[in-house]
C-alpha cells in the first residue's frame, strides 16, 4: 500500500525485547557465585543469551500454539498411546537435556552441580515453563530410584544422560532417558494414601502387575514412570517402563490429554493400568517415603519456575516502560510507575535469593551435611508455599504494566499469567505445603533449629527483622494448624529478609524489610514508602534503567 493512504504510522510502541540475555541478573549470578557454582557462569551467560534469543523465544511461542496431541491408535487400529509435539518442543527439551537440566547433575561431582542446574533453570525459563516438567521429574527421579540399587545401577546412567531421545524403545538400548511420575487419583488427589490402583506380585521377585487409573500423570511421553500403587503391604513405589525389555509396549493406556488453564505445550494425562508390568522402588508399605524424595526435588523445581516467570514478566514490564511514553514523559520516568517496578523488583530478587539459597542447601545435603539438609527439608516447603504464592499477583501487576497490550496473546504476557497457578498446584496445594511445614516442626524438630541458625546470620543486622524473628518464635509457640498459611508466610518473609539483609544492596533490603516486615506498605505492589530508593532499585533489577 502507497504510505500516502495509510490510516496511522506506528509510533510510541516498544520494538521486540529478542535478543536479550537472560541471565543478565545481578541477583541470579551473585547468587550462583555465592552458593558455589561460580565455574558454571560462562555456561549460564551463554545459555541466557539462548533462551532470550528471537529463535528460542519463537519456540516457545510455536510449542504453545501447536499443543500436544493425542494419537491413542495407529492407521491400522493398534494401541499405541503416542503423544505427537510441535518440532518446536523437541528443540526446547534438546537444549534442556543437553544443558543439564534434566538428572545431569546426579552425575557431576562438582560441588554447585544442583546449584549450577536451578540458575540454568532461572534463564532457560525464559522461553517455556511447559517442558521444564518433564526435566524437573526426570531430576527428581534419581535420588527416588536409588532406594532400590539393582535398579538404579541400570536407569541412573540413561536418567543421568546430556541426550535427549524421544523415540519410545527399549530403555536400556536409548542415549538417554526421561522420567515421570504418576502418584495421584482421582478419589484423593494429595492424599496419596487413599489410592485404589493395586500391585499383585508375579513368580518373578521384584515384579508386579499393576492394576488402576492415574488422575494426572503429566509428560506421558516418557519412557519410565514412577508410580505409587497399593501392594500387599500398602502403599509402594514402582517403576514402570513404557516399553519392557523384549520389545513389546507396557499397557499405558492413555486416556485423554488435559485441557489445562495454562503449561499448555507439555501434554498431562490420565493412564490407565492394566497387567502392566512394574518393578518395586523400596521397600512394599513405603511408598511416599521412597518417592518424598522425588517431591523435595520438584518442589524445588516449582520454587525456581516461580521466581523465573517473575523475572521474565518484570523484564518485558520494564522493557515497555522504557519504550512507551503516556502524558509527556516515559512510563519509566514516570513516579508511579517506577515505584510498581521497584516493588516488583524487590519480590523478584527476593525470589530469586531465595530460590539459590535453596539449591545451595539441596547440593550441600547431596554431600552429606546434616545441618543443611535439616534446613532444606524446611525452606524448601516454606519457599514452595510463598514463593509460588506470589507468582500469579506478581506476573499480574507486570502484565498490568503494558495496559491492554499486556492482555493481547501477542505480547505472551497472557501465557506466563495463565502458567503462574500452577506452581502453587503443582506438588502440593498451599494446605498441603503449609501443613508439611508444621509436620516437620513435630516430627523433625531439628528443623526449626536450622532455620533458626540461618536467620541468626543476620542477626544485628536491621531491627525490623530482629523483631521478626522474635515474633516468628511467638508464633511457632502458638502454632496450629488453623493458622498454617499465616506462619509459613512470616517464616518465608523473614527469611527472604534475612538473605537479602546479609547479600542484597542496602536500598534492596532497606525497602524489602520497611514493606514486607514492618508494614509501611499497601496491599497492592506500588506502594512502597517514600523512603525507598527507587533509582537504585531500579538500577540494579533492570540493567539500562536510568
Amino acid at each position: 500500500m502507497d504510505s500516502t493512504s495509510a490510516t496511522h504510522d506506528v509510533t510510541n510502541q516498544p520494538p521486540p525485547l529478542a535478543p536479550y540475555d537472560a541471565s543478565e541478573d545481578k541477583a541470579l549470578l551473585e547468587g550462583l557465585r555465592r552458593e558455589g557454582a561460580g565455574w558454571a557462569e560462562e555456561d549460564l551467560r551463554r545459555l541466557g543469551r539462548l533462551a532470550g534469543s528471537a529463535e528460542a523465544q519463537e519456540w516457545a511461542e510455536l510449542a504453545n500454539r501447536h499443543e500436544p496431541v493425542l494419537r491413542t491408535h495407529d492407521r491400522y487400529g493398534h494401541r499405541v498411546d503416542e503423544v505427537e509435539f510441535h518440532p518446536s518442543w523437541h528443540h526446547l527439551m534438546r537444549v534442556a537435556v543437553t544443558e543439564g537440566q534434566a538428572g545431569a547433575p546426579w552425575a557431576d561431582d562438582r560441588p554447585g552441580a544442583h546449584v549450577a542446574r536451578t540458575a540454568g533453570g532461572l534463564a532457560w525459563g525464559h522461553t517455556d515453563a511447559g517442558h521444564g516438567c518433564p526435566t524437573s521429574m526426570t531430576y527428581a527421579a534419581v535420588p527416588a530410584l536409588r532406594h532400590q540399587p539393582e535398579l538404579a545401577k541400570v536407569y541412573e546412567p540413561l536418567l543421568t544422560a546430556r541426550e535427549y531421545d524421544p523415540v519410545l524403545r527399549v530403555p536400556t538400548e536409548k542415549r538417554g532417558l526421561l522420567a515421570g511420575m504418576g502418584m495421584t487419583e482421582k478419589q484423593g488427589g494429595s492424599d496419596v494414601r487413599t489410592n485404589s490402583t493395586t500391585a499383585t506380585p508375579t513368580a518373578e521377585p521384584g515384579v508386579y502387575t499393576l492394576r488402576g487409573h492415574k488422575w494426572f500423570t503429566s509428560a506421558p511421553m516418557c519412557d519410565v514412570f514412577l508410580v505409587l500403587a497399593q501392594a500387599p503391604e500398602g502403599l509402594s513405589c514402582f517403576l514402570v517402563p513404557r516399553i519392557l525389555p523384549d520389545g513389546s509396549r507396557n499397557t499405558f493406556r492413555i486416556q485423554r490429554l488435559k485441557d489445562k488453564l495454562g503449561n499448555r505445550s507439555n501434554a498431562s494425562s490420565e493412564p490407565e493400568f492394566d497387567g502392566t508390568v512394574a518393578w518395586l522402588v523400596g521397600p512394599e508399605g513405603r511408598g511416599v517415603k521412597t518417592i518424598i524424595d522425588m517431591v523435595n526435588c520438584t518442589r524445588l523445581d516449582c520454587v525456581m519456575m516461580s521466581a523465573t516467570l517473575m523475572r521474565k514478566t518484570l523484564v518485558e514490564a520494564g522493557h515497555h516502560a522504557r519504550h512507551r511514553s503516556a502524558f509527556g514523559a516515559r512510563l519509566a520516568d514516570q513516579p508511579l510507575m517506577r515505584n510498581v517496578l521497584a516493588d516488583l523488583a524487590l519480590e523478584s530478587e527476593a525470589a530469586t535469593t531465595l530460590t539459590l539459597r535453596l539449591a545451595g542447601a539441596a547440593d550441600r545435603a547431596v554431600r552429606g551435611d546434616e545441618g543443611e539438609q535439616a534446613f532444606r527439608r524446611i525452606a524448601t516447603a516454606v519457599g514452595k508455599y510463598w514463593v509460588t504464592k506470589r507468582g500469579p499477583a506478581f506476573t499480574a501487576e507486570a502484565l498490568e504494566c503494558l495496559g491492554g497490550n499486556g492482555y493481547v496473546e501477542d505480547s505472551g504476557m497472557p501465557r506466563h499469567y495463565r502458567e503462574a497457578p500452577l506452581l502453587s498446584i503443582w506438588e502440593g496445594s498451599g494446605n498441603v505445603n503449609a501443613l508439611d511445614v508444621l509436620r516437620a516442626l513435630v516430627k523433625e524438630p531439628g528443623t526449626a533449629d536450622a532455620l533458626f541458625a540461618e536467620l541468626a546470620l543476620a542477626q544485628g543486622a536491621d531491627a525490623r527483622l530482629d523483631a521478626a524473628v522474635t515474633r516468628l518464635r511467638g508464633l511457632l509457640a502458638s502454632a496450629s494448624e488453623t493458622g498454617a498459611r499465616r506462619l509459613v508466610e512470616q517464616m518465608a518473609l523473614t527469611l527472604q529478609a534475612s538473605l537479602l539483609v546479609r547479600h542484597a544492596p542496602a536500598p534492596v533490603a532497606d525497602a524489602f524489610c520497611a514493606t514486607r516486615l514492618d508494614g509501611d506498605w499497601g496491599h497492592a505492589f506500588g506502594t512502597l514508602p517514600d523512603t525507598a530508593d527507587l533509582g537504585a532499585i531500579l538500577g540494579r533489577a533492570l540493567p539500562g534503567e536510568d
